[in-house]
């Protein structure tokens, strides 16, 4: 699966994409794309874990399980890979000028900074420090507008008063 630009609906390129996933295997379908999304889920919570452990906030138990836990996915990430035929490390998505979408092995610890950082880096700092988005959204058909949503979005990692 090589992924070469993302378009908008007047197929103008946006961010040019390339992705290492082996093309061979035509069967595995979707499975790059939630391994990927499953890859960048775990290692945010992972650096989430950092942050709460140097912080004080977890007992040893509550450490022990998470860190197990945070095993036990990436080594069922790296047995579906192996299922699929697809290379671990062409999970990484060469996002262009924007960066990769995970750091490279060891590139990356919470909370130092880094020179050129990667999707990762910014969802974790994100996180550590929250972000509020709100948003109005209003679908229609035929100049009639049918659905109309007010969206409020708090996202932090830290627990909400």
């Amino acid at each position: 699966m090589s992924i070469d630009a993302v378009f908008t609906p007047t197929q103008q390129p946006i961010i040019p994409i390339k992705s290492k996933i082996k093309p061979e295997k035509p069967n595995a379908g979707l499975a790059p794309l939630l391994l990927t999304v499953t890859e960048l889920i775990r290692q945010l919570m992972e650096a989430q874990v950092i942050r709460s452990m140097e912080r004080g906030d977890l007992s040893d138990e509550q450490l022990d399980n998470a860190s197990d836990s945070l095993k036990k996915l990436a080594e069922q990430v790296v047995e579906i890979c192996k299922i699929f035929d697809i290379e671990p490390a062409s999970l990484n998505l060469d996002l262009g000028e924007a960066g990769s979408l995970l750091p490279r092995e060891g590139g990356y610890y919470p909370g130092q900074p880094s020179a050129k950082p990667t999707l990762l880096e910014l969802l974790d700092r994100l996180l550590n420090t929250g972000i509020v988005v709100q948003g109005e959204v209003e679908l229609g058909l035929a100049n009639i507008d049918l659905i109309h949503a007010k969206l409020q979005l708090v996202l932090t990692s830290q627990p909400l008063i």
